[in-house]
């Protein structure tokens, strides 16, 4: 799906840069001795506004740690309100029906049916090295149920996910999109040959030309 929002422009980038060097050079006697933190990547109580806080984070652990409806509840508000505060995309609008907009509502009939629209859902290209591997074959297994494609991410995945099940089900764990990347962890043809779809991935997005990083202890 194309977006049409995109980003910011050399306008932007030039009034940004002039902002941090009136900080760092200005008279403001709270910048005297140190600059704003600021917390546009680490979360901070007087920093930047985060969609994911760490209220979030806890309530959303204790609603599937204990099956908690009411944590769940409190997680969802949470989220919800964060839009509210344009954190997202979706914040920036809201939802007018046919009625209110003077039209005549569309038959349910003439709507694309969910089995073919999530036929387009795929997963983020996510490492299972990065997740872990029960993380990276729920989201391959949930994928392959609806009907959508989950990606395997630079790290690949395990030769035995290619195959049924043990307990006999029909959703395997092997997803469907297999990326090739910069690193080349895992990629043969065996490998190849498993794949609905290529995705060749020349850079990193997040970190251009470097590539990412594992904890030591993760890496076998």
């Amino acid at each position: 799906t194309a977006t049409t929002i995109e980003g910011i422009g050399l306008e932007q980038i030039a009034t940004e840069t002039f902002n941090r060097h009136k900080a760092a050079f200005g008279r403001d006697p709270l910048l005297a001795n140190t600059l704003d933190i600021g917390g546009e990547y680490a979360y901070r109580m007087r920093g930047e506004d985060h969609a994911w806080t760490p209220d979030v984070v806890a309530s959303l652990q204790h609603a599937v740690r204990g099956n908690a409806a009411d944590r769940y509840k409190e997680f969802a508000e949470l989220v919800n309100t964060s839009s509210l505060r344009m954190n997202t995309i979706r914040g920036l609008f809201a939802i007018k029906g046919a009625e209110a907009a003077g039209r005549k509502p569309i038959s349910i009939d003439e709507v694309e049916p969910a089995t073919d629209i999530v036929k387009r859902f795929s997963t983020g290209a996510m490492s299972f090295g990065s997740i872990s591997r029960e993380a990276h074959t729920t989201l391959a297994v949930a994928m392959n149920r609806i009907g959508g494609k989950s990606n395997t991410g630079e790290g690949g995945e395990e030769a035995d996910r290619y195959l049924p099940r043990p307990d006999g089900s029909a959703n395997p764990e092997r997803s469907a999109i297999k990326q090739v990347a910069s690193g080349r962890f895992g990629v043969t043809t065996e490998y190849l040959v498993n794949a609905d779809m290529l995705q060749i991935k020349v850079a990193q997005g997040a970190k251009p030309g470097e590539g990412g990083q594992l904890p030591g202890h993760k890496v076998d």
